[in-house]
């Protein structure tokens, strides 16, 4: 267990979920989290609820810890960290999880050069099956890499790349559980049609998902094969995928993923 504290600055989903995480796995007692957040009610939910440490602002909670993760949204950025800038020194490690904002940029603000992480993770973390991709400064300790690891992986995997891959990686995982909800919408309403209560159609597509992604995850075999074991000529999931190969869903995938990955660098120019 950790001895030192650690603060969330943002309340909402992800932070929750984060602290969900670290109480259970055991990587942080209640008594080491701080959290704050102009909403108030945000953090007396989450005090109600994990028993964490609720401080009024922003600039008392980097007092209180060395490690605090920027659980902001990125047009909130700039304000949280000019309320912290004063308060931030060399023992400090910030983790930020907004989409687009670079590290270059929070060390411009700042005035000065930290130890920084920049994280994408993503919404499945609120049931602890995330992943979550880790990006680092040149100053960052490997013991600072290490604390960021065991949070992230407290609510998932985590894969580490290079900043510039941020972007990319923000389209495909970080907005990706959009991508599969409009697509398991869609199948949910394809089954009503066919005249499937909704509960039923609703259950076959969760559990199709949910089956599909683990078999993909402990076989060995590239997705290309295990899309083609289910996918007999002739046979009706053939029928299927050659109506969606003539409406061209690779493209528009590619042209979706890309255009997530056009807005999160868009989001970095848009709140420097």
């Amino acid at each position: 267990m950790q001895d030192d504290n650690i603060g969330f600055i943002g309340a909402g989903n992800m932070a929750g979920a984060l602290i969900k995480g670290l109480l259970t796995s055991g990587l942080y007692s209640s008594s080491h989290i701080h959290v704050s957040d102009k909403r108030e009610e945000a953090v007396s939910t989450l005090v109600e609820q994990q028993g964490v440490i609720g401080i009024k602002d922003n600039a008392s909670l980097v007092r209180h810890c060395s490690t605090v993760v920027l659980a902001v949204k990125p047009q909130n950025m700039r304000e949280v960290l000019e309320e912290i800038r004063e308060e931030v020194c060399r023992k400090h490690f910030l983790i930020s999880i907004a989409a687009g904002i670079p590290i270059a940029m929070i060390d411009s603000i700042m005035g000065h050069e930290i130890a920084v992480a920049r994280v994408m993770p993503n919404t499945p973390a609120l049931v602890q099956r995330g992943i979550s991709a880790l990006s680092f400064s040149d100053n960052v300790t490997e013991k600072m890499i290490r604390t960021a690891e065991n949070i992230f992986e407290a609510v998932g995997k985590t894969v580490k790349v290079n900043e510039t891959m941020m972007d990319a990686v923000t389209a495909i995982s970080g907005s990706g559980p959009g991508y599969v909800f409009r697509f398991m919408e869609c199948l949910v309403e394809a089954g009503v049609s066919m005249g499937l209560e909704l509960d039923i159609s609703r259950a076959l597509v969760v559990e199709t998902f949910l089956g599909s992604a683990c078999l993909a995850k402990v076989s060995e075999k590239p997705i290309l094969d295990l899309r083609k074991m289910v996918t007999s000529p002739g046979g009706t999931t053939a029928a299927a995928i050659s109506v969606l190969e003539k409406q061209g869903i690779e493209d528009i995938l590619t042209m979706a993923v890309k255009a997530a990955r056009r807005r999160a660098s868009e989001l970095g120019d848009l709140y420097k």
